[in-house]
């Protein structure tokens, strides 16, 4: 049978577009053959490492290949995230990360990458409250009493703040703006360091993610000043937010993404998103993160990459007000 030309042109293209679906999907479906690395930008103990350790031990079950947690700290997360930025974009190099990565090159002067170009947005995984959270020795059982007293009395308090860029160090940031504090922030490497000297008594004040905290305020260690949502938590309903402490308006929580370097093959990074969103909605996520305030809510690209550039303006805008550069 005669094929006419342009009907010649129209099968091989077909057949071309067929077989580039199919290895789409073959190497959709191959992935991953080997162990792949979760890199956290943090010293063991945060957040963001708790988040990514239940992600990785859910995907090592769903996936049948070793998810490896490995530890960057440095520059508050510069230098692990630079490394997946610099890394092959072959899955096999994964990082897990907060709002700091977006933060970072709005107020550092030197940030080897760009968030939007050198990043993969895969899954957005889920979020969590953070609290004001004081030293028992503050004379202070509510943030507006604290605001009260620390402008009274600048020099008898000191504010601490896990990494620079940080969500909580932003949001610090922005309740020492709108309360008219005058005192420095202590920047600590990574949320261990600065709950040790929060607990210690060698700073007054931090804002850290809750489920980091949560156990040391029920034990009465440390004591819960408000908390950065817009309304109360249920397992707080007696602190109240920073809205009702005389900051209007204000709400922040932290939320936690899974990125890969950029140009992530589009099978690959579907894939991902998929297995991501199923670890997230596991039994495991539930009991090892539920408990602590931490809600998931996972989103493919589709909806993450908007949603990063949305907090990128809020952020913004809070570095502009505030009028914070680091050097």
């Amino acid at each position: 049978m005669n094929i006419p030309t342009t009907g010649r042109n129209a099968l091989v293209a077909s057949l071309l577009a067929a077989c580039s679906l199919g290895a789409a999907h073959a190497q959709g479906d191959a992935y991953p053959s080997r162990p792949v690395r979760i890199i956290v930008p943090y010293v063991p103990g945060g957040t963001v490492d708790l988040v990514a350790r239940v992600l990785a031990q859910r995907l090592t079950e769903q996936m049948g290949q070793p998810f490896v947690v490995e530890n960057r700290a440095g520059a508050s997360g510069v230098i692990g995230s630079d490394l997946v930025a610099k890394a092959p974009a072959d899955g096999y190099t994964l990082l897990v990360q907060s709002p700091t990565l977006i933060a970072n090159p709005l107020m550092v002067r030197k940030v080897p990458y760009d968030v939007v170009t050198d990043f993969t947005p895969v899954s957005f995984l889920g979020s969590v409250p953070m609290v004001v959270a004081a030293h028992p020795s503050v004379p202070a059982e509510n943030l507006k009493q604290f605001l009260d007293a620390a402008r009274a009395r600048p020099q008898g308090f000191s504010l601490g703040t896990s990494a620079i860029g940080s969500p909580m160090h932003v949001s610090l940031e922005a309740i020492k703006f709108n309360g008219k504090l005058e005192m420095p922030i202590v920047a600590y490497r990574g949320t261990a360091a600065a709950l040790n000297d929060l607990l210690g008594g060698q700073i007054s004040v931090i804002i850290d993610a809750l489920p980091s905290t949560a156990p040391h305020i029920q034990s009465g260690k440390l004591k819960a000043l408000a908390v950065t949502t817009k309304a109360r938590i249920p397992s707080m309903p007696q602190v109240p937010t920073v809205a009702e402490s005389g900051i209007p308006g204000f709400e922040m929580v932290t939320w936690y993404g899974l990125w890969a370097p950029g140009k992530l093959p589009e099978a690959i990074s579907k894939r991902l998103t998929e297995e991501a969103a199923k670890a997230m909605r596991s039994s495991l996520v539930t009991e090892r993160l539920g408990a602590q305030g931490f809600v998931a809510s996972p989103m493919g690209p589709a909806q993450f990459a908007p949603y990063i550039t949305k907090e990128i303006a809020t952020y913004a805008r809070i570095v502009r007000d505030a009028k914070i550069q680091i050097d």
